[in-house]
């Protein structure tokens, strides 16, 4: 069969299934994406890495504001979409862009749903401390990630994911189950559509700077997530001595101890080992403000009074 699609994405964790749909045979006859948004130094317009993609494919790029207007959903129509395939797109698609694409809207979310719909579910897992995560191919329904599932992968989220880790091993995901999913369509396979479990629904909200603010009241292993799942952003902040650093890197000991939260227990090549709640973190990674990423050995050089401050 012939497949007339439009995508939707704006981030980087969308280009991989930008690439899966421009690979599978069907006809890609639009790319929407949010409009340029100021970015770096010199806070000029930039575009969207989907954006990108899309000019570098030779593929027609289409910018609103919003889906909300009836000119802009005229003009979705217009391209005559069979299927529209919706990945970290970033504006609400109304009913009436729902009902645009005679296959309807497909989506790609990187979590095991119902848990972590909503906006940053691969931070979420990470501080929540989920064994487990995933991405699920879903058709689109009004309310947020609530439709049914069509396509599924899991991926244990290992000691040592990041941020940054997760989301790309889930984007890669993300553009396998399309694919997948795209094959089967394009091949005149059925889809069987399965209602997502009304039980263990969660959210995960939007990150927010305030949280990158390491609280030594609470546990080191939980910290250790923190550490993780703010790389590459916001980047944890934990106060050392009297300066606040941005925190890289980090590991949970099992260590007891009698100190108060926050206090520097030992500093030197190995890391810094600051009292928490339970257990101790051992920051390995560090940044001045100014600065750049340094090994917690260099940090504690550049500051040998903290060698001292347990003693």
């Amino acid at each position: 069969m012939s497949l007339r699609l439009v995508f939707a994405g704006t981030p980087a964790f969308a280009v991989p299934s930008l690439a899966a749909c421009l690979a599978s045979g069907a006809d890609v006859v639009a790319v929407y994406t949010q409009p340029d948004r100021p970015a770096g130094r010199g806070r000029r317009p930039q575009p969207s890495p989907v954006k990108a993609a899309a000019l570098a494919a030779g593929v027609p790029v289409e910018q609103p504001e919003t889906l909300k207007t009836a000119a802009a959903q005229a003009r979705l129509a217009a391209h005559a979409p069979d299927l529209l395939v919706v990945v970290a797109y970033g504006l609400i698609l109304p009913r009436a862009v729902l009902a645009i694409p005679p296959l309807g809207c497909w989506n790609v979310h990187a979590s095991l749903l119902p848990r972590w719909r909503g906006a940053a579910p691969i931070q979420r897992a990470i501080l929540a401390g989920d064994a487990e995560t995933g991405v699920d191919l879903m058709r689109m329904e009004a309310g947020l990630d609530a439709g049914p599932i069509l396509l599924e992968r899991r991926t244990a989220i290992r000691p040592d994911d990041t941020g940054g880790s997760l989301h790309d091993r889930l984007a890669a995901l993300g553009a396998e189950v399309l694919a997948e999913g795209l094959a089967r369509l394009l091949a005149g396979e059925p889809l069987t559509a399965r209602p997502q479990a009304e039980e263990g629904v969660t959210y995960a909200h939007k990150l927010d700077k305030a949280e990158a603010r390491l609280d030594f009241q609470r546990s080191a292993v939980e910290l250790e997530r923190q550490v993780r799942a703010f790389d590459p952003w916001p980047v944890a902040e934990a106060d050392l001595a009297g300066e606040t650093v941005r925190v890289w890197a980090a590991e949970a000991l099992d260590l007891a101890h009698g100190a108060a939260p926050g206090r520097i227990l030992a500093a030197g090549p190995a890391g810094i080992d600051v009292a928490c709640g339970t257990g101790v973190l051992r920051i390995t990674a560090v940044q001045r403000a100014g600065g750049r990423r340094i090994g917690a050995g260099d940090y504690v050089n550049a500051r040998p009074a903290l060698r001292t401050l347990h003693a």
